[in-house]
């Protein structure tokens, strides 16, 4: 039997699993917070060498014993600067840095537009995105802008640590598609939009790996695949494949749909996935935080809402909530409000308002579901992750508002899981 290990690296912390690579079966696990990142945190940016403490922490006991590969994946679009010598420029900023997020609209109107964003790299680079990142420190930190020389995302950089710190830098093609100069339609990098965003060109980009490659040893004699991130990693844990549309019920709802070719449509971005294929994505404004504020309203917690809206019927007596919280991003809609309608005095009750915002909130997302559908993307199955997935209330209304079957995967590490999966893929040859 061999075995393979997993390492996850989050926003909070480092996750190790390590998996029979015949059967798949996880044989130990682990975790540990990254040093100085409080609980509930989300850094927007952090010395590196804290993720390498923090592995060190989830390794101990003899976790990582008899192991014969590696595989990395971490949180994606974050940004590592590296000198011409390789030295760290400047602490690594994170996906969920907002800063960025005026360097991202004027990235998208020099180059021509949200359509030739799309057409040019499959993707309208986000406030999250590297190349976005690149730009506002060129406008903010003149100094270290001009320094840096290449660039690092955090599951290359911690590849890198494992391999000794190799001469040769590599990424996989998953995280490569997040950073806004990689293109998704024509599989390579663009040095010109690095350039574009940073004021001058980088001297190298990392070698961009196939999914089973590896990234070399490790100086123990342990192969290192080419690693991901996150997203792509969970994807390949939850061994999805074409029709599959996940669904992250963050504050947000994030989907993203397993697709054999890549768009050029500025409503679905396109990234890489972690097998050859690709990820459409979409995003909805409103998920979660439409349950919590309903939970609010009505004085008890999501659990609470979940029990009271089970109490209702589908179609909530009558009783509609359009959840446009935030406004909205899919559709389009910025300013918006959310709107409640259907008032009647029988339907004036708790357990309807409930249910409303559970079905609201749904029809939000299918209504992404099918811009996935209108992008000629086949959707024959969704699984549901996130929090909210858990609550019976979600789990009994979505698979009617969806019209397909509906999968809430049991809880597991499952980016620290595709990580060791690809390890075990890495191995096999």
């Amino acid at each position: 039997m061999a075995i393979a290990a997993g390492i996850d690296c989050s926003a909070q912390f480092t996750k190790i699993v390590v998996c029979d690579t015949d059967t798949g079966a996880v044989l130990r696990e682990n975790r540990a917070p990254h040093p100085g990142v409080p609980a509930g945190s989300a850094p927007t940016e952090i010395d590196p060498q804290a993720w390498l403490h923090s592995l060190g922490a989830a390794a101990e006991g003899g976790l990582l014993e008899g192991i014969s590969a590696i595989g990395v994946s971490a949180q994606q679009q974050g940004l590592i600067g590296l000198d011409a010598g390789g030295v760290l420029v400047r602490p690594a900023i994170l996906r969920n840095d907002p800063r960025p997020a005026t360097a991202a609209l004027a990235l998208v109107d020099e180059f021509g537009g949200a359509v030739a964003w799309a057409q040019a790299t499959g993707a309208v680079p986000p406030v999250s995105s590297t190349v976005a990142k690149l730009r506002w420190l060129a406008e903010n930190e003149p100094a270290a802008a001009k320094r840096i020389a290449e660039v690092l995302l955090p599951h290359d950089w911690l590849v890198w640590q494992l391999l000794g710190q190799a001469a040769r830098r590599t990424t996989d093609r998953g995280d490569a598609s997040g950073t806004g100069y990689w293109s998704s339609v024509e599989e390579r990098w663009r040095p010109d939009l690095a350039a574009l965003a940073l004021g001058h060109e980088l001297h190298q980009f990392p070698q961009v790996l196939g999914p089973a490659e590896a990234a070399g040893q490790s100086p123990e004699g342990l192969l290192i695949s080419a690693g991901t991130g996150t997203t792509m990693a969970t994807a390949l844990g939850l061994d999805l494949g074409p029709g599959d549309v996940m669904i992250s019920l963050g504050s947000n709802g994030t989907l993203h749909a397993v697709h054999t070719e890549a768009l050029q449509d500025p409503a679905v971005a396109t990234y890489a996935d972690a097998t050859g294929r690709f990820l459409a994505q979409v995003v909805t404004l409103n998920a979660a935080r439409v349950l919590r504020a309903a939970a609010l309203m009505l004085g008890t917690d999501l659990q609470g809402l979940s029990e009271l809206a089970l109490r209702s019927t589908p179609g909530s007596y009558g009783l509609v909530l359009l959840p446009f919280l935030e406004g909205e991003r899919t559709p389009s809609l910025p300013h918006a409000a959310g709107t409640l309608s259907g008032l009647r005095v029988d339907s004036m009750k708790p357990e309807h308002f409930a249910r409303a915002a559970v079905e609201g909130m749904l029809c939000g997302l299918a209504d992404a579901v099918d811009v996935l559908r209108g992008a000629g993307i086949p959707v024959h199955r969704v699984f549901l992750t996130g929090l909210a997935s858990r609550l019976a209330a979600v789990q009994a209304a979505a698979p009617g508002i969806f019209g397909v079957p509906v999968v809430v995967p049991a809880q597991a590490e499952y980016a620290a899981i595709g990580a060791a999966r690809q390890a075990a893929w890495a191995l096999a040859g």
